[in-house]
C-alpha cells in the first residue's frame, strides 16, 4: 500500500527532526522544508497528500505558502503558537483543515494528520460531484430537468440531488441520461393528469 506522502514546514530544527523521525516510524512518507522558499521548491518538484506548515517563518512566511497549497488544492495543517488567533483564523480562511499547538506531541499529531486527510477525501468527492453535476446538466436538458424535480420534492441541494439521481442510475446498472428522461416523463404525465382531473372521465 503507497504511503501517505507528508511536507513538514518548520523553521526549528529540533521540531522539524522530530516530526520527521516520529512520522516517518509511523509509517508516513516525510519530506522536510526549514523555511517557505525550500517549502516551495519541494512543491514545484513533487505531489503530496499533506502539508504541515508553520506560520512565522523567517523569508517567505506561512501564510504565502499558504496561498500557493490553497491555489493548487493541496490540503494542509497549521503549526502555531498560542496567542496567534488571528494569523490562524487567516490561514483558515485560506482553507488550512486544522491547527497544531508547539510544542507538537507525536501523540497528537498523527490523529490530527489522519482527520485533515479524511477532510481532504470529502472535500475532493465533493468538488468532483460539483464537476460531475454541472457537465450532466450543460449537455443533457432532462438530467437539469430530473435534478430540478428532486430538489423540489425532497427539499435538496442540487449536488445532493444530483448524487441521489446518479445513485438510483448505478443502482439499477442504467445510464444516467435514461434515468433522468423516465422521470421527467413521469412528473410530466402526473403534471398532465393533475390539470386535467376529469381526463378518462364520462360526462
Amino acid at each position: 500500500m503507497e504511503k501517505t506522502r507528508l511536507l513538514i514546514v518548520e523553521d526549528d530544527r529540533l521540531v522539524l527532526a522530530t516530526l520527521d523521525t516520529g512520522l516517518t516510524k509511523a509509517g508516513y512518507a516525510v519530506t522536510t522544508a526549514s523555511d517557505g522558499a525550500e517549502a516551495l521548491e519541494w512543491l514545484d518538484k513533487n505531489d503530496f497528500d499533506l502539508v504541515v506548515l508553520d506560520i512565522r517563518m523567517p523569508g517567505i512566511p506561512g501564510t504565502e505558502v499558504a496561498a500557493v497549497l490553497a491555489e493548487r488544492e493541496i490540503p494542509f495543517l497549521v503549526l502555531t503558537a498560542y496567542g496567534e488567533a488571528e494569523l490562524v483564523r487567516t490561514m483558515v480562511e485560506r482553507g488550512a483543515l486544522g491547527y497544531l499547538v508547539k510544542p507538537v506531541e507525536l501523540g497528537q499529531i498523527q490523529p490530527a494528520i489522519e482527520a485533515a486527510l479524511e477532510r481532504a477525501r470529502e472535500l475532493r468527492a465533493l468538488r468532483e460531484t460539483g464537476q460531475h453535476l454541472q457537465h450532466a446538466l450543460n449537455g443533457d436538458r432532462n438530467t437539469s430537468k430530473a435534478v430540478g424535480i428532486l430538489m423540489e420534492r425532497y427539499r435538496l441541494t442540487a449536488e445532493d440531488a444530483f448524487q441521489k439521481l446518479r445513485m438510483h442510475a448505478r443502482s439499477r446498472r442504467r445510464k444516467l441520461a435514461e434515468v433522468a428522461h423516465e422521470l421527467v416523463d413521469a412528473a410530466n404525465t402526473l403534471n398532465d393528469t393533475d390539470l386535467n382531473p376529469t381526463n378518462g372521465q364520462s360526462r
